[in-house]
């Protein structure tokens, strides 16, 4: 697999770059990783870099997305942070990411059984985390099909909340970030939600989150 350079970089569209994700993940749950010489790709992305996704996902220590999707070094923006969720400095790195070092799509990816999002569920107030939690809240209470049990010991409400959150960040994004809007609305970028399975390892995007218009 060879390090990305400007050029692959730019040659690569926003369908495309879904399509590299995809087939990254399957190759991951099918244990068929790319052999890659890591040393070598730190040696030649050593004078700058051209990762083709920024992916916003979750601290959670099984969802690396290096890992997950096949990548190696240089390939992909990470950004991690609890529940997934964003503020104004998670919108700059990804404006950095897209419009500055010229990434061509943003993923949000959510994940079973989310601690962060289980807090939320539960209401839970802690130091700094309470704030933390306040920004997942809205997708708490936009979860209307669960009456019963709306806390985490129901594992079907957390999923369901988690999926709402992604959604509600796929959301944000494009109304809290001009930048980000209009490039995705010239087609130079992609956006997509999904969701990444702990047990399994596999990723399921949210079709209809998928954003990808024809370049004008």
């Amino acid at each position: 697999m060879k390090t990305l350079t400007k050029e692959m970089q730019a040659a690569i569209t926003p369908g495309m770059a879904l399509n590299l994700l995809k087939e990254g993940n399957k190759r991951f749950i099918n244990n068929l990783k790319i052999n890659r010489n890591l040393l070598q790709q730190a040696n030649e992305t050593s004078g700058g870099q051209h990762p083709f996704a920024v992916i916003l996902s979750c601290i959670d220590s099984r969802t690396s997305v290096e890992l997950i999707f096949d990548q190696g070094l240089g390939d992909v923006f990470s950004v991690r942070i609890a529940g997934n969720i964003i503020n104004e400095d998670i919108l700059g790195s990804m404006e950095f990411a897209c419009k500055v070092a010229g990434s061509k799509f943003i993923v949000v990816l959510g994940h079973s059984k989310c601690g962060a999002i289980k807090g939320a569920c539960d209401h839970v107030e802690m130091g700094n985390l309470t704030a933390l939690l306040s920004k997942i809240q809205p997708a708490v209470y936009d979860e209307k099909t669960e009456t019963e049990t709306r806390n985490s010991s129901n594992s079907e409400f957390v999923e369901k909340v988690a999926a709402i959150n992604v959604k509600r960040t796929v959301n944000a994004i494009i109304q809290r970030s001009p930048i980000l809007s209009q490039m995705i609305e010239r087609g130079e970028i992609g956006i997509i939600g999904g969701n990444h399975d702990i047990a399994t390892g596999e990723v399921a995007f949210f079709e209809d989150t998928l954003i990808i218009n024809k370049p004008h």
